[in-house]
């Protein structure tokens, strides 16, 4: 068996799409594993410790947020890209509270889903931009490690957060647009929408408390203040 660039576990209880999904993500050399209901996801992810999954939110026995919500309790940071025929914003932004990386509506190209794994899984794996050791108001970020602490305590993020937060801190005081902040941590243009950055910046100052480092420039985007 020729070696993979990784499990993929799929959790979708329609047929068509996971061996669409399956297909596509074999030919770029992942393993697959599918899973049609929350349940039987959960156990999969949790026993095959994949290097990421891809969660329907409608699922059969356990939703898609409710199985993300049980990973994110037991320190699972696998990271996750949800996908919903839903196409309310309440919905994907539910999604990504509760430790979502990323999320795509159907329908959709499933070349853009496996862009979408690509980029969560360089942002799980890869340095990002200024490797090395940032500290700033109390906060040290590692980018070689991927560990962050808050006055020596270990502050827990997702993949996505944690470059978020390294690219804000790479340029203290610099302000920072939505659109750039796409581009540069997601890897994609705005045309899937400005309110990913809103809200992990949101979940970000959550983690961090009163000692959250960005700062909400109006109308422009965000930075994170100099010592």
């Amino acid at each position: 068996m020729s070696e993979t660039k990784g499990l993929v576990v799929v959790v979708e209880d329609e047929k068509a799409i996971s061996d669409m999904l399956r297909m596509y993500l074999s030919r770029e050399g992942f393993g697959v594993h599918v899973e049609a209901d929350g349940a039987a996801g959960l156990a999969a992810i949790r026993s095959l410790r994949p290097v990421a999954v891809i969660l329907d939110v409608g699922l059969p026995t356990m939703d898609g947020t409710q199985v993300c919500r049980e990973l994110r309790a037991t320190g699972d940071w696998t990271p996750i890209l949800f996908c919903t025929a839903r196409d309310e914003e309440v919905d994907r932004i539910l999604g990504l509270e509760m430790g979502g990386d990323d999320y795509i509506t159907k329908p959709f190209s499933p070349r853009e889903v496996v862009a979408r794994i690509k980029s969560v899984m360089r942002r799980t794996s890869g340095l990002p931009e200024g490797s090395g050791k940032v500290s700033l108001n109390g906060i040290e970020l590692d980018s070689e490690t991927r560990r962050v602490t808050l006055n020596g305590e270990d502050v827990t993020l997702t993949a996505t957060e944690f470059d978020l937060l390294a690219h804000l801190m790479s340029k203290p005081g610099r302000v920072f647009t939505r659109d750039e902040l796409l581009s540069h941590v997601w890897g994609y243009s705005s045309v899937v929408g400005t309110r990913t950055v809103d809200v992990h910046v949101a979940q970000l100052r959550a983690k961090f408390g009163d000692a959250n480092p960005i700062r909400t420039v109006r109308g422009v985007g965000y930075s994170v203040d100099k010592d």
